[in-house]
């Protein structure tokens, strides 16, 4: 652990740092899942309902959990999330999580909806950058936007597949929240509630750059949206198909994920489509409430495609433990968006290296106690006593050295 921890010694700190700075829709925003918010709590269960055994009197001073996806060496098997919220909760924050991700070594996907230019981004940041595209209801506007991503220099494509309808977040509906802002008096109480976000980004943003924009967005769109109505129905289709991630296939030579599927059969669609990899993600339970947690179709999804496509899961995890149990069950690397926002919202981009720097930390920890060298090693012999959805390992005995 750093020295310089800030006051912050989990993932949780982080999250009750960033409730202390930001206006209360904001981090309900951020915070908050789809209706009951069971999804959200499932997504969490699903980790914690898996324990763990150690194996003693092995040497693993020499222990390493880097790895390596799509031919390029990473610190852990961790990477940033596509979200669009950061620069909600500092000014810049899209270049404070990507410069944060770039330090430590893994990947950060930049999102259609940021709010600074991904050309920008990519300048100020540098690092293993992604990209995540939204399929919007003008399809051809969508291919021409491609050209855009490719010139920036982006080398891996994530094209998010679910929710092709808006989701029923009825906390935003009552906290007054709307994307694009609009200051409506429960927002303004809120964001006068808080004068220290009000001075390091909304007073900063309107000084350099105006009102809140998703920069990334053509001109067409960002002309027609002005309420979040609106927005939803530009860019939110529900005719969204296999074709369309062909036509994508046909121009995108870089490696190209989906993102938000839930099922096998899906998983072996996109691999016999010739896809990359596929994210498995129930948006962090912001979509559908009652539906399973990506870790609970990994292992069935693994079995299906074998090593044909990469395998990242996203939602849910918020300790290094999580990071060992998602791989143990198949995955190649694990995402999230919630807690390097926190740490952006509670300390800038030394918070989200913060958050960074935990995960991998705690994946270290976790590493040595279970006697454990490598990701290689990592298999679903470390489960003690699994539920039915966890493949049963045969089980080896090693003899003691002599």
């Amino acid at each position: 652990m750093s020295a310089d921890h800030m006051g912050f010694y989990n993932i949780e700190d982080l999250r009750q740092g960033a409730k202390r700075r930001l206006p209360h829709g904001i981090f309900e925003f951020i915070d908050g899942g789809a209706e009951d918010g069971i999804g959200v709590q499932n997504n969490r269960d699903a980790y914690t309902s898996l324990k763990v055994k150690n194996r003693v009197l092995i040497d693993v001073s020499q222990r390493s959990a880097e790895t390596e996806i799509f031919g390029k060496k990473i610190k852990m098997p961790y990477g940033i999330s596509p979200t669009g919220a950061g620069g909600l909760v500092y000014y810049g924050g899209e270049i404070g999580l990507a410069k944060a991700a770039a330090r430590m070594g893994v990947p950060c996907t930049v999102a259609t909806n940021a709010l600074l230019p991904m050309e920008e981004i990519a300048e100020a940041a540098g690092g293993n950058l992604w990209f995540q595209l939204y399929m919007w209801a003008d399809k051809e506007m969508s291919m021409k936007f491609l050209d855009r991503v490719k010139a920036t220099g982006f080398e891996t494509l994530i094209v998010t597949v679910d929710g092709p309808v808006g989701p029923n977040r009825e906390y935003n509906k009552k906290n007054g929240f709307h994307a694009p802002l609009k200051y409506t008096p429960k927002l303004i109480s809120q964001v006068l509630a808080r004068p220290g976000w009000c001075y390091r980004v909304l007073l900063k943003q309107y000084l350099n750059r105006g009102a809140f924009r998703k920069e990334n967005y053509p001109e067409e769109i960002e002309r027609r949206v002005t309420v979040a109505s609106e927005e939803m129905s530009v860019v939110k289709t529900d005719r969204q198909s296999w074709e369309d991630i062909r036509k994508i296939r046909d121009v995108w030579k870089g490696n190209l994920l989906i993102k938000g599927l839930q099922s096998a059969e899906d998983a072996v669609l996109a691999a016999d489509e010739g896809l990359e990899g596929v994210i498995l993600s129930n948006h962090g339970g912001r979509y559908v409430d009652c539906a399973a947690a990506p870790l609970q179709v990994l292992p069935e999804t693994k079995a299906a495609v074998g090593d044909r496509i990469k395998i990242i899961i996203d939602s849910g995890a918020r300790r290094g433990s999580d990071l060992v149990k998602a791989i143990a069950l198949g995955a190649d690397m694990v995402m999230s968006g919630r807690p390097t926002l926190f740490g952006a919202a509670a300390g800038n981009e030394a918070g989200a290296y913060r958050a960074l720097e935990i995960f991998y930390d705690e994946m270290d920890r976790v590493m040595a106690q279970l006697g454990l060298n490598t990701i290689e090693e990592i298999g679903p012999q470390i489960f003690w006593n699994p539920p039915e959805w966890v493949p049963r390992p045969q089980l080896g005995f090693r003899a003691a050295a002599e």
